[in-house]
């Protein structure tokens, strides 16, 4: 067979940690697994494990390798920064600031202890672990959170805390290490200078990264706000500035681009004038992409040497105690005076993952501090991997049944969340309330809100279509849409929009017999929610029944009344709307899609008797 050359040795180096990256993804998702455990899995196999022959990163990158990875997770934390939203932060406000702060303290202290007694280090390394293992893994939280489907504090918390925590823990580690490394040289290290020196680089790393993160968030604002950027040319545009914010940021300050990018992205999630969603669905992708390169390359440069040198009990000791001494600690100082109950701090102490972050400072960090004579420094690396590995294993595997154990996770929640408060809407939301089903109707109709609140409904009055519905209500047990508007049009946009959260799986309208073909055709069936109940139940036809005293009720079914009886006795009117399950799932019926529920369920239907 002909070998490569040397152009396209590279090329299809690139092209296999593409291919295998984007492959883990997917198959990770199949799997219902944590995606960076097969990433690092692969990365190992194509690296070290294979002596390099598949993929070496260090000839293939070159020089460009660290800074490319420290511009992705720039853009990383740039993209975190646009899903945090200053209403989650009502109620657990103060638990977030003293996790970042009295918190990561907390975790460098006892990581630095723990690493001294359980890998026998010297102490600069010891601190210099410790404070690389304060930051925890938003990239594989925020995938969890979506999963597990937790309260809405635990939620907000966690990714608030995984996203903000990154920039605090790179910048405390990057203080230890550029003491350490002056300390290499003749003087030695000035740990007495180090309160310091800490205090100042947090200060000026406060003013340069915020500085820098809201004048491009500013420059983003005003431009887009004055259109002086085509549509087409926002992302890119939005890019752009926050790869120059997190240079700019990092020259002046090191790891201050971080909390620039940031920041960023944090102003422009929470100003009302201008759309940035198309951003953020890009960033996400882009996010993607870069996940699974990193990581692949990331593991792929390790040796195996480094790990065959780590003391095994040592390494499995300094996992457990990251585990179940460091952070149950951490947390439980943080929530002290909180609103936050029992099951929810344990939850939130089982919680803390390391990802990219973790890996690209120690991959950073131990080649310089090998280069400059710190031999023993060659260990940083394996054993920053080894956490990632060991949390990501432990909590990606445990995190759903503790969370259901703890009563703090609904992983299928069997919730509606109906558009529409008018007489419709209320009696299909009081069936379902009454059913054991959690419910809430919305409405801009402030007559319909005030009959569903004496019905004893949730409600939220607002319009199905605002964007902040999602931050401003809870909908912790809540997943699926069911759209019963009168407008066509405003139910399939309420579709659009909520398949983002729920799924397209999960999105339902009521079907549309204008004979406007031209207006159906506008909205193809890709763009709206599966059609509910029957081809001809829209608005009027439901609301018809109703004032012909029809009832939306529930009809148990045995052995001895099964649903042929049931339809027997209602006759013709009989229109199936839902089926609850013997163990408890609703589902919900579909047009065209034959229903014949068994003993033990119980049918919701509409009928004259």
């Amino acid at each position: 067979m002909k070998a490569f050359s040397m152009g396209e040795s590279i090329l299809a180096q690139i092209t296999l940690i593409l291919f295998l990256g984007i492959g883990s993804q997917w198959l990770a998702s199949r799997l219902r697994l944590p995606s960076i455990l097969l990433l690092l899995v692969v990365g190992f196999v194509v690296g070290p494990f294979t002596d390099h022959r598949w993929v070496d990163p260090d000839p293939l990158i070159g020089d460009l390798l660290m800074p490319l990875v420290s511009l992705s997770v720039g853009l990383i934390m740039f993209e975190g920064g646009l899903t945090l939203k200053f209403r989650e932060l009502d109620a657990i406000g103060s638990v977030v600031i003293r996790l970042i702060s009295v918190g990561a303290l907390m975790t460098w202290g006892l990581s630095l202890l723990l690493a001294r007694f359980a890998l026998g280090w010297d102490w600069p390394l010891c601190a210099l672990v410790g404070a690389i293992l304060v930051v925890t893994g938003p990239t594989v939280i925020l995938p969890l959170l979506r999963f597990l489907q937790p309260t809405r504090q635990v939620a907000s918390a966690l990714k608030w805390e995984g996203i903000m925590i990154d920039p605090v823990g790179a910048l405390l580690a990057l203080l230890v290490f550029e003491t350490i490394h002056h300390g290499l040289g003749e003087h030695g290290a000035q740990w007495t200078q180090f309160p310091t020196y800490a205090f100042m680089g947090f200060f000026w790393t406060l003013v340069i990264g915020g500085v820098a993160g809201c004048l491009g968030a500013g420059l983003i604002y005003y431009f887009f706000k004055h259109h002086w950027v085509h549509e087409h040319q926002q992302t890119p545009f939005a890019l752009m500035v926050a790869v120059s914010a997190f240079t700019l940021s990092n020259h002046f300050q090191h790891e201050s681009g971080l909390l620039a990018t940031t920041l960023m992205g944090v102003i422009l999630a929470n100003q009302k004038q201008v759309d940035v969603r198309h951003v953020l669905e890009f960033k996400e992708n882009l996010v993607v992409l870069m996940i699974s390169t990193l990581f692949i390359v990331l593991s792929a440069r390790l040796e195996l040497a480094t790990f065959s040198a780590l003391p095994v009990l040592g390494t499995l000791g300094f996992l457990l105690g990251l585990l179940v001494i460091v952070r149950p600690l951490t947390v439980w100082v943080s929530c002290l005076g909180s609103s936050l109950n029992r099951q929810e701090r344990l939850f939130l102490s089982w919680m803390a993952p390391r990802g990219i972050v973790a890996a690209a400072v120690a991959s950073v960090f131990s080649m310089r501090l090998v280069d400059a004579g710190m031999a023993e420094a060659a260990q940083l690396t394996p054993v920053v991997f080894m956490v990632i590995v060991g949390t990501v294993l432990v909590y990606g595997l445990t995190a759903g049944p503790v969370a259901r154990w703890l009563g703090v996770s609904n992983p299928d929640p069997q919730g509606v969340l109906i558009a529409g408060a008018h007489a419709l809407g209320r009696n299909m939301g009081k069936v379902l309330q009454e059913a054991g089903f959690r419910v809430l109707l919305v409405d801009n109709n402030s007559q319909n809100i005030q009959q569903a609140r004496m019905d004893g409904l949730p409600v939220y009055y607002g319009s199905i279509l605002a964007e902040d519905l999602v931050d401003e209500v809870d909908l912790s047990g809540i997943g699926r849409l069911l759209a019963l508007t009168p407008n066509h049009r405003v139910n399939a946009l309420a579709a659009l929009h909520f398949s983002e959260l729920f799924g397209e799986r999960e999105v339902y309208q009521l079907a549309d017999t204008s004979s406007n073909t031209s207006k159906r055709d506008a909205f193809a069936q890709g763009l709206q929610g599966k059609t509910l109940f029957h081809e001809s139940a829209s608005y009027a036809e439901l609301q018809e029944r109703l004032q012909q005293e029809q009832r939306i009720k529930c009809t148990s079914l045995t052995d001895t009344y099964t649903f042929e009886d049931a339809r027997q006795a209602m006759g013709d009117t009989l229109l199936p709307l839902f089926v609850i399950h013997a163990k408890g799932s609703l589902q919900i019926v579909q047009a065209g899609q034959s229903v014949q529920p068994t003993s033990g369920q119980t049918l919701i239907s509409v009928s004259a008797s």
